[in-house]
C-alpha cells in the first residue's frame, strides 16, 4: 500500500480506537453511562469536525508531504500523552467536582474534552490534507476523495474492533493509546527525510510501551488498598482498615459496593435490610433468593450464615468482582451459585421463582435504565414465588427523592403493595409484592429470626411505612434516569451552596 493511503488507514484506526480508549479511561472516575459515552462520542465528532476544516486550510497553504507527515506526528505524540496526563488530570477533576457534587455530565465533558480532543482534532485533519495531496487532475477529485475516506473509514472500523476486542482485554487501556500512536508515528515518520532525524518519536513511544502499568489509585483514606484492578467493565480496588474489615469500591471510590467484616456477617448498613426486610411479607425463611447485583457477595454471605437452606443465586456481570468475593470477602456456601451476565437477560432467560429478588445495580451515582421500568419489574413479578418480594435499593443524595419516587411510581404499575424503609439519609429500601406486606408482620417475625437479626429486624419495622407519591412512570421506551440523577445531583450542590 502506497505511503499516503496507508497513512490514511493508520490514522483512521487511531482516531476512534481512541475514542474506545478514552471510555476506559474515564470509567474509574464517571462510570461508563450512557451520559458518559455521549460525551466522548460527541467531543470526538466535533474535533473530528473541526480537524477536517483545519486539514482543509493547512492543506491549501502547504500542499506536500512533509507538511501532512509532520501532522500526523504531531497527533501521535499527544495521543501517546493522553494516559499519562488522565491520572493525575482525572484526579483533580474528581476532587474538584465533588466539591460542588457536579454528575458525571460535567466531569466527563470537562475531561474528554481536555484529553481527547485536541489529539483527535489534528487525526482528522488527515483526511482532507491527504486528499489535497493525492488530487491531481480535477477529474479525479471524486474517485479519489471517496477512495480515501473509504480507507479512512476502514481503519475507523478495524480501530473501533481492535481496541475494543484485543488490545484493551490483552495490553490494558494505556498501551492500547500507545499502541496507536506508536503505528501512526511510524507511518508518519517513513514519509520525512531524514528519517533518522524523526525517528526518536516513535523510539520514545515504543519505550514508553515497556514500562510497567503499576498501580492505578494506590491512595486512600479509608484504609490500606490490598488489591486493585481494571476489569471488563470498571475499576476496582479492596481497601482493607486497621481492624480487619474491607470494603470495595468501583469506579470513582465515592461509595462502598461490597463490605467484610471478619467477626460479623451484618454491615450495619442497607445491606443487613436485603436479609430480614421479606419477613414483612413471608413468615418463613426464603427458600430461594435471587441477589441481582451482587458485587463482592455481602448479601450473599449473610444468607448463607444466617438461612443456610437457602439457595442464593448471585447475579453480578463482572466476574472480577466474584473472583475478588472468594479472595476478600468470604464469598463462599455450597448452596451459593453464581452467574455472570446482566440482570435482566438473567431474569429473562431462567424459568425459576423465587421468594426473594433483590436488586442492588449501581455504577455511580447511576442505575441502568432497564432495571428500572414497568416491563423489567414485570419480569421480576412473574418470577416470584407465592408470598415473593422484590428489593430495590435507592441509592440517592441526602434530602433528594426523585429517583425513590419515579421507583416507586413505577413498581407500584406492577406490584399493588409497596412499602418503603428510610435506613439511611442516602439509602431507601423499596419492597413490593403481590400479597400484602406490613411493619406488624415483620415485628412479629423477628423473634423467630437467628438472634443476630432481630435487633435488626426490629428497626426496620419502625422505619418501614408508606410509600411516597408523586413519581413518573418510567418504560423501556422513555426512562430518563441519567437526566434525573444528574438534576438531583445539581439540586444537591446548589443547597449545599446556599
Amino acid at each position: 500500500m502506497p505511503l499516503l493511503p496507508l497513512l490514511v488507514f493508520v490514522v483512521g484506526t487511531g482516531s476512534l480506537g481512541a475514542e474506545i480508549a478514552a471510555v476506559r479511561l474515564l470509567s474509574p472516575h464517571f462510570g461508563a453511562s450512557t451520559i458518559v459515552w455521549a460525551n466522548t462520542i460527541g467531543v470526538v465528532l466535533v474535533a473530528l469536525s473541526l480537524g477536517y476544516w483545519l486539514g482543509g486550510r493547512l492543506a491549501d497553504r502547504h500542499p506536500h508531504m512533509r507538511g501532512l507527515c509532520l501532522l500526523a506526528l504531531s497527533a501521535a505524540g499527544l495521543l501517546a500523552v493522553v494516559p499519562f496526563a488522565a491520572d493525575p488530570l482525572l484526579g483533580v477533576a474528581v476532587d474538584a467536582l465533588d466539591e460542588i457534587s457536579a454528575g458525571a455530565f460535567i466531569g466527563s465533558l470537562f475531561a474528554v474534552l481536555t484529553l481527547v480532543a485536541v489529539p483527535v482534532l489534528l487525526l482528522g485533519a488527515v483526511s482532507p490534507y491527504a486528499i489535497r495531496l493525492a488530487v491531481s487532475k480535477v477529474e479525479e477529485a471524486g474517485t479519489v476523495a471517496g477512495r480515501l475516506y473509504a480507507l479512512s473509514t476502514a481503519g475507523s472500523l478495524v480501530g473501533t474492533l481492535c481496541s475494543a476486542l484485543l488490545l484493551i482485554p490483552l495490553v490494558g487501556t494505556r498501551r492500547t493509546f500507545l499502541i496507536f500512536a506508536l503505528t501512526i508515528s511510524l507511518v508518519a515518520v517513513a514519509g520525512l527525510r531524514p528519517v533518522r532525524r524523526y525517528a526518536l518519536a516513535p523510539a520514545v513511544i515504543a519505550a514508553l510501551i515497556a514500562l510497567p502499568v503499576g498501580t492505578l489509585k494506590a491512595q486512600s483514606d479509608a484504609g490500606r488498598v490490598i488489591y486493585e484492578t481494571e476489569t471488563e467493565y470498571q475499576y476496582a480496588r479492596v481497601i482493607e482498615r486497621p481492624d480487619g474489615r474491607r470494603q470495595l469500591e468501583l469506579n470513582e471510590g465515592q461509595t462502598r459496593h461490597s463490605l467484610y467484616d471478619p467477626d460479623s456477617v451484618l454491615t450495619g448498613d442497607y445491606w443487613d435490610g436485603h436479609v430480614v426486610l421479606p419477613f414483612a411479607r413471608r413468615r418463613t425463611p426464603p427458600a430461594r433468593v435471587a441477589l441481582l447485583g451482587n458485587a463482592a457477595g455481602t448479601v450473599a454471605r449473610a444468607y448463607g450464615q444466617l438461612f443456610p437452606d437457602a439457595r442464593v443465586d448471585g447475579v453480578e456481570i463482572d466476574v472480577e468482582l466474584s473472583k475478588i468475593g472468594r479472595r476478600y470477602f468470604d464469598l463462599r456456601g455450597s448452596r451459593l451459585h453464581l452467574y455472570h451476565e446482566d440482570a435482566r437477560p438473567f431474569l429473562r432467560r431462567v424459568d425459576a421463582r423465587y421468594d426473594v429478588i433483590s436488586l442492588d445495580v449501581y455504577r455511580q451515582p447511576y442505575i441502568p435504565f432497564y432495571l428500572t421500568t414497568v416491563e423489567f419489574f414485570a419480569l421480576a413479578r412473574d418470577h416470584l414465588a407465592p408470598g415473593g418480594v422484590v428489593i430495590v435499593n435507592v441509592g440517592h443524595p441526602e434530602g433528594h427523592d426523585d429517583l425513590e419516587r419515579v421507583l416507586t411510581a413505577t413498581l407500584g404499575e406492577v406490584f399493588p403493595h409497596v412499602l418503603r424503609d428510610p435506613v439511611k439519609p442516602t439509602n431507601t429500601q423499596l419492597v413490593a409484592a403481590k400479597e400484602p406486606l406490613s411493619a406488624r408482620r415483620l415485628r412479629r417475625a423477628a423473634p423467630r429470626l437467628p438472634p443476630i437479626l432481630r435487633p435488626v429486624a426490629a428497626g426496620a419495622a419502625r422505619r418501614l411505612g408508606p410509600p411516597l407519591q408523586g413519581g413518573s412512570v418510567y418504560t423501556d421506551d422513555k426512562a430518563p434516569v441519567e437526566w434525573l440523577i444528574d438534576k438531583s445531583i445539581v439540586d444537591y450542590a446548589a443547597g449545599a451552596r446556599e
